[in-house]
């Protein structure tokens, strides 16, 4: 094998890599020789078939799996050999008439373009000196997170008084049949539902004809379904409703107390409070990881300048830009981009994309020099972890990454980036610092 370096500008480099026909052959016949005893064919005794026949009738499919396997070890070899650690995966091209390589009559060339790792010695870690931002739930907290809890498990009480009509935020209870030019239709009736006035649960219109219903009152509600609705054979039709009301309630003012917890699933108010508490804190707790590894982020990123792998540097920068032009097409761009060109987007956003292969540089070589490694069962449970997160779809999501070996493989960066980060805050010098919940809980925007 002959490793010859064609170009060599900053961190590219182009190598060619050639294979003499010689040196294909001589496999292609030790390979015919290995598989001859085991061969059966017609009009040849078991295992006395000729190698001249064999070469004739397979050479060409063993030469095949031949050059395969060459492409996959030299590729390799040949970095071993030029002692290149490359940044990605090498896009290899081939020289070679396939054609002619495969009937042994010509060498196998190709070549490699690659990006290599930029030379540089990461900080030493533990030199680093840092803030663990510290606080924890008080009673206030724990207070305002019990009246947020109240006033989503709100509950109702008959309304009151001698003429008692439906308001805003009422909640009525009713029945209802539903028609289309005077037919009831399927999915359109329903027997003492309850439906708050104002929640938008139902078609546009048909909560505000409500308002001002008695107990008792027989109304018919005229609506039009959605261009958009759910339902085909419904969306832009008129329709009727024919509306009995059965109960008019006003929500009933929140009690914390132990018949709260109860309604909730929990003992007393006491064991409410304290899995609240715990749930604070464990946010708590996360906001602070999170302020603690930009930190480290940032120190890091200005403590360490070097020439970048300009592919990786634009693939990141790609998919950060896909992003924003989709935001953008969606309206959801946060109000000081949206104000920008794209000409001053692409200078921040590339950036952004130089500060993360900058860091994902250095921690994975933080990472090879510790020998920090991500085992099946860490990658396993971050998998889990991210079906966790679509209910209901959990098995489908499984499915996924078992069936894309490089989905799966791309879970592994954020799980190793982790372990780094958790092997230099156990090594640099981490101190706690109490903080607000106001600027604990701070947006910061993302790098």
């Amino acid at each position: 094998m002959q490793v010859v370096e064609k170009s060599n500008e900053g961190l590219s480099r182009t190598i060619a890599v050639t294979i003499p026909a010689a040196e294909l052959n001589e496999k292609l016949d030790a390979k015919i020789k290995e598989v001859s005893p085991q061969m059966k064919l017609k009009g040849f005794r078991p295992g006395k078939v000729p190698a001249a026949h064999v070469k004739k009738t397979y050479g060409r499919d063993l030469m095949g799996e031949i050059v395969n396997e060459a492409l996959n070890t030299s590729s390799q070899k040949a970095l071993d050999e030029a002692k290149l650690r490359p940044a990605a995966p090498a896009e290899m091209k081939l020289v070679s008439d396939m054609d002619k390589v495969i009937l042994g009559q010509e060498d196998l060339t190709y070549e490699m373009a690659l990006e290599i790792m930029p030379e540089f010695t990461p900080v030493d870690v533990k030199k680093l000196k840092l803030e663990r931002p510290v606080y924890e739930a008080t009673d206030a907290d724990l207070d305002e997170a019990l009246k947020e809890l109240a006033g989503q498990a709100k509950s109702y009480e008959d309304k009151t008084g001698k003429t008692v009509k439906a308001a805003q935020g009422d909640q009525v209870t009713i029945d209802f049949v539903g028609k289309i030019d005077g037919e009831a239709f399927e999915g359109g009736s329903a027997v003492d539902a309850d439906l708050v006035i104002g929640s938008n649960r139902f078609i546009p219109g048909f909560e505000e004809q409500l308002k001002g219903v008695k107990v008792g009152d027989a109304k018919t509600l005229n609506v039009t379904f959605p261009a958009d609705y759910g339902a085909a054979h419904l969306s832009g039709k008129a329709a009727t409703f024919d509306v009995t009301v059965k109960a008019i309630k006003a929500e009933a003012e929140a009690k914390i107390d132990d018949e709260f917890a109860t309604r909730l699933g929990l003992e007393s108010l006491d064991k409410l409070k304290d899995l609240l508490r715990q749930n604070l804190n464990q946010q708590y707790t996360s906001a602070a990881r999170f302020k603690l590894k930009r930190a480290l982020l940032d120190q890091l990123d200005a403590k360490h300048s070097f020439d970048l792998p300009p592919k990786m540097v634009d693939a990141e920068f790609d998919g950060i830009w896909r992003q924003v032009q989709a935001d953008k097409e969606a309206g959801r761009l946060d109000e000081a981009d949206a104000k920008k060109t794209d000409k001053a987007l692409e200078k921040e956003y590339r950036k952004i994309a130089e500060r993360r292969v900058r860091l994902g540089l250095v921690l994975a070589e933080i990472g090879r020099a510790n020998n920090v490694q991500v085992t099946d069962q860490e990658l396993n449970n971050a998998i889990m972890a991210e079906a966790r997160n679509y209910p209901g779809q959990e098995r489908q999501v499984l499915d996924f990454y078992r069936q894309n070996p490089n989905a799966a493989a791309q879970m592994r960066a954020p799980v190793y980036e982790e372990k780094v980060c958790e092997l230099i805050f156990g090594q640099a010098e981490v101190k706690d610092a109490p903080i607000s919940k106001e600027d604990l809980l701070k947006d910061e925007d993302e790098g």
